[in-house]
């Protein structure tokens, strides 16, 4: 146990943010530099080593959360690296982006702030880079089998560093122009600068991970041919179909997937683009959806100087409390104020868009919306609630339907699919196609980053067992579990 009475001595400390109007003139991470250094060590020693740790069943990836707080708050940085990457590739993706699931399975929040195991977490492997801790770990020995990885997100990622340090030849394919997924175009800079994933992409590329870019699986090589040039195949394509708002107005100028938003102006920050083609610059900004893709819509707005910016949310406001079936260690709904809503906005809950108006030239002018309420377990409008909002933007934000199936992949290997649209696959992540896996949000559905990783590293062990006969590395998440978070 780290401190035997942090839990009763230390209050809960978190990291600081830069003041609003300072970080919105920037695309910087909203945080303070260095700011959880002073307090990280009393923090981790909060933990208290509980005899079952919940913790570890809150975190879909088993991490060994009270260990590596023992060696935070005894600052013995390179082994609290070590338990860290036991059973995470990339803790600083996590750290930085996961919602803490673990935190709210912690047991000292029962009754008091929980331990700020997010914090620990990152400052444990930011500490580990500065300190050279972080290095290749090439295999000691090659297989001589091959495996293909559809998708570098963080689920494709894991399983090809996996695959790649067992000893097998690792071939990671990425539509886009660059390695990361959603991580690299997806999440904005203000939440992750994309430094954190260049410097993981180097270190696969030192440990033998081979990586092609713009390279479309389905369209640009034959998924059949892919199966036959590779003795596995592990696909990791994420659930990229976004879901749509079939009302009146939808085709007008100005309305948006949130994917066809943001990446844009992650393309800014890379320096591809002077100015994003779609821009919040000087105008009126509705998004559609209260979730964390939606929040990343609004901080974006803001930094490109919206007049104005409104998120809309169908349910309706969560409490600040955990709700009574929503018991402790389960992950609840509770009101959520993210960095990007502290910059400004306005939210609004319990409403549904009717339709847009437009102006003369088919630009989106304005957003039609109607109050709802559960009747009966359904949704229903309120009579006489009718409004408009001013809508020069509008950016959907309301989640994911599935993988891709318009670019061949599905069809040319001939995989099937459950009933919610995802790949189907059973217990070891084996797809109904000989030799072909999946793993992340393509099979298990849209979900959390932590749940991305941790079916990379399980369906990598499906895939090396295929392989070998055997395997062994870390015993594999089972696609029908489903832990306290979910």
């Amino acid at each position: 146990m780290a401190d035997p009475k942090g839990f009763l001595t230390t209050g809960r400390e978190v990291a600081k943010t830069r003041p609003a109007g300072e970080r919105v003139k920037d695309w910087n991470e909203v945080y303070v530099p260095g700011s959880l250094l002073p307090i990280i060590s009393k923090q981790a020693g909060r933990c208290m080593d509980c005899g079952i740790p919940f913790c570890h069943n809150g975190c879909p990836l088993g991490n060994l959360i009270p260990e590596w707080n023992d060696y935070a708050y005894r600052e013995d940085w390179a082994a609290a690296s070590e338990r860290l990457h036991a059973t995470n590739n990339f803790p600083e993706f996590t750290g930085r982006l996961c919602p803490a699931p673990c935190e709210s399975a912690c047991v000292l929040g029962i009754n008091q702030p929980a331990v700020t195991i997010k914090n620990v977490e990152v400052s444990i492997i930011d500490k580990a880079w500065g300190n050279g801790d972080v290095t290749p770990q090439p295999p000691e020995r090659l297989s001589g089998k091959t495996v293909a990885v559809i998708g570098s997100g963080p689920a494709g990622l894991a399983a090809a560093q996996q695959l790649t340090r067992a000893g097998h030849t690792v071939a990671v394919y990425e539509r886009a122009d660059r390695i990361g997924g959603l991580l690299r175009y997806g999440i904005p800079e203000f939440k992750m600068e994309k430094v954190h994933i260049n410097r993981r992409i180097e270190q696969m590329r030192a440990e033998g991970t081979k990586f092609r870019t713009e390279v479309e699986i389905g369209r640009d090589i034959d998924a059949a041919k892919l199966r036959r040039r590779y003795d596995a195949v592990v696909i990791a394509a994420g659930a990229t179909v976004s879901r749509d708002l079939p009302v009146p107005g939808r085709d007008l100028n100005g309305i948006h997937f949130a994917m066809e938003y943001l990446p844009l102006a992650n393309k800014v920050q890379e320096g591809d683009l002077t100015v994003s083609p779609i821009t919040a610059e000087g105008k009126h900004v509705v998004v559609i959806g209260g979730g964390d893709t939606g929040a990343d819509c609004v901080g974006t707005a803001h930094r490109q100087g919206a007049a104005s910016v409104t998120q809309l949310e169908i349910m309706p406001k969560p409490g600040e409390d955990r709700n009574a079936n929503q018991p402790w260690p389960t992950f609840p709904m509770l009101y959520k104020v993210t960095s990007a809503h502290e910059e400004g906005g306005e939210r609004v809950y319990s409403v549904s868009t009717t339709h847009f108006e437009g102006d003369e030239d088919g630009n989106v002018q304005f957003l039609h919306l109607v109050e709802v309420e559960f009747k009966d377990g359904k949704l229903e409008q309120k009579p006489g609630t009718e409004r408009r909002l001013p809508a020069q933007l509008v950016t959907l934000a309301m989640g994911f339907t599935g993988t891709d199936q318009e670019n061949g992949l599905v069809q040319q290997f001939g995989l099937e699919l459950d009933a919610r649209g995802n790949v189907a696959r059973d217990a070891e992540y084996a797809t109904n196609v000989d030799g072909v896996f999946v793993a992340g949000d393509a099979g298990r559905g849209q979900s959390l980053i932590v749940w991305a990783i941790a079916e990379g590293r399980s369906a990598a062990r499906g895939v090396d067992r295929f392989l070998t006969g055997a395997s062994e590395l870390p015993a594999p998440v089972k696609p029908t579990d489903r832990a306290l978070t979910v």
